[in-house]
């Protein structure tokens, strides 16, 4: 693992959990972890829910774009979290693997999305402490 480990969050439409998680991630570790999001199927934009959601607790996600999964990001990445993708999310030999089982977001008003957007804090949270135990 490098000076700097990554992790990569994959959904299908890197729209909702996968943002929210990046954010989270880029929140809680500042520049200690390099955080990729990407989906095997991206949306045209990112779930605005998701976006008011991330809102209420001081996180901007307005300039994040749902982007393609691409083969040599998920190949670099230290961390590959999966979120209900499925056969789509590929699977490389010596990765660190994790799939959440969280609920899609999508077609969801911020009410729907808050419940999901704290259970995403504290699991990425819980990934933050395995990443950087102690010193």
């Amino acid at each position: 693992m490098a000076d700097k480990p990554s992790v990569l969050f994959v959904c299908v439409h890197n729209a909702g959990r996968s943002q929210m998680a990046a954010g989270w991630l880029r929140h809680l570790a500042g520049d200690a972890v390099e955080v990729r999001s990407a989906g095997s199927a991206p949306a045209e934009t990112v779930n605005p829910a998701a976006v008011e959601a991330m809102a209420e607790v001081g996180i901007d996600i307005t300039d994040q774009r749902p982007k393609l999964l691409e083969y040599a990001t998920a190949e670099s990445s230290d961390v590959i979290v999966t979120m209900g993708c499925g056969d789509a999310c590929p699977v490389f030999p010596g990765k660190r693997y994790e799939d959440w089982k969280l609920d899609d977001p999508a077609g969801q008003g911020v009410e729907a999305v808050r419940p999901i957007r704290d259970e995403i804090r504290s699991r990425v949270e819980a990934l933050l402490r395995e990443l950087s135990p102690a010193r």
